[in-house]
């Protein structure tokens, strides 16, 4: 029970606060999901949530007055993080359908933040000795700014990257003359793109995108390939919810894949797929998935998933990465409705004896997976090693770029 005014304020300003965060996750989840979803779609991302909404409400009047403040404040992010897609949005394209929620819910952030500093400052004990007062005051500040470490970052890019992508679509620069296409996945998404008609009879799918895959099908539509390119779910004009670690991609590839099967001016026995970042690691993946891709290059594959990340370090530094992307993981099935993807080490083996080529960057590549993809993979491979950062391999090398890539394909299909 609450027995005084100020605990009645308190617990009315938290519950008022959740409240808001409640309805925006009532009216992104269900009420207005993105176009070519629905609310069955999300019910993970939806009533987990939810759920921890309605504990932390029940437990708050529960609670002693130190703990309230720690609850108040564990909820400061997600209230913040419930704005961030309509930010972005009211600067790419507008606000639209529940980012007026969302900055609802944004503005009970500062509010339980201040809830949560002046629950600690009441809370505080004065009667200890002052060193043993200010110990206790430093090992508890200590310990929150390092679950602060392990939680925030890891959380907050979950967030966004499931609820945020590139919105605009830029203008096509080919180099060919190209048609604008259609597809559709087969959990029923639309996904828009452009295709370059093929004069040598194979195709190449580049992956993902409509932006930054640019150079790479003017290079290839050059040398006769027909180029696939297009908005991955929820980005430009694709349907779907936005995947930032393209947890969905396979099927957005393989809807590739089938469109080119049924042009007619591509055998459908030389089909390649060129993959950047997290497109070179979808790509390998769906390779393990169809025989239909008949040869995968993929540059700057990282990792995508806990398993991943902790194959790429050592000694206690594992502890670290199976905390924090462990963390990330867990978020991210719970707002992208489904499980991580296995491991990339133990599906690449499967791709053979189709070709695959690596490209990265050394050191300076995100990830830095390369290497250990080339290891395991079967024959033929090759690697290379470009210069220049993550996927700057045409841009510092073009020629070399060309040659090698072309040089690829060509004998690959």
């Amino acid at each position: 029970m609450i027995a005084t005014a100020p605990r009645l304020r308190s617990y009315t300003l938290f519950a008022g606060a959740l409240g808001a965060i409640a309805l925006h996750v009532v009216d992104d989840s269900f009420l207005q999901p993105q176009p070519g979803t629905s609310p069955g779609d999300h019910l993970a991302s939806g009533l987990v949530p939810l759920a921890l909404l309605a504990l932390s409400v029940w437990a708050y009047p529960r609670l002693r007055q130190g703990a309230q403040a720690t609850l108040a404040l564990v909820w400061v992010l997600p209230a913040a993080l419930s704005g961030a897609e309509a930010i972005y949005y009211s600067s790419h394209g507008g606000l639209t359908g529940d980012d007026f929620t969302g900055l609802l819910a944004m503005a009970g952030a500062p509010l339980l933040l201040g809830l949560g500093l002046t629950s600690l400052w009441r809370s505080r004990r004065l009667g200890d000795a002052l060193f043993r007062r200010y110990g206790r005051r430093l090992v508890k500040t200590a310990a929150v700014l390092v679950v602060a470490m392990i939680t925030v970052i890891p959380l907050a890019i979950t967030y966004i990257s499931s609820h945020v992508a590139r919105a605009d679509v830029p203008a096509a620069n080919l180099g060919a003359p190209h048609e604008n296409v259609k597809l559709e996945t087969s959990d029923g998404l639309e996904l828009a793109g452009w295709y370059v008609p093929s004069r040598n009879g194979a195709a190449v799918i580049v992956f993902p995108g409509r932006s930054g895959t640019q150079k790479q099908a003017r290079m290839l539509a050059r040398n006769g390939y027909g180029v696939l390119l297009y908005d991955r779910r929820g980005e430009g004009e694709s349907e779907g919810d936005p995947n930032g670690w393209g947890w969905d991609f396979d099927r957005d590839i393989l809807a590739g894949i089938d469109f080119l099967k049924h042009r007619a001016d591509v055998d459908p026995h030389r089909i390649g797929g060129l993959g950047l970042s997290v497109g070179g690691e979808m790509m390998l993946q769906t390779a393990t998935e169809t025989n239909d891709l008949a040869a995968v290059v993929a540059e700057g594959a990282g990792a995508r998933s806990m398993a991943e990340e902790v194959d790429d370090v050592d000694g206690l530094h594992k502890v670290e990465a199976a905390l924090t992307y462990g963390l990330r993981d867990l978020s991210n099935s719970i707002l992208q409705n489904r499980m991580p993807p296995e491991n990339l080490k133990t599906l690449i083996p499967k791709i053979a004896p189709r070709p695959i080529f690596l490209i990265h960057a050394g050191e300076d590549d995100a990830g830095h997976r390369a290497p250990e993809y080339y290891r395991v993979a079967g024959k033929p491979k090759q690697i290379w090693e470009a210069k220049g950062g993550h996927t700057d391999g045409i841009a510092e090398q073009p020629a070399e770029y060309e040659r090698r890539v072309v040089e690829f394909f060509d004998r690959s299909l």
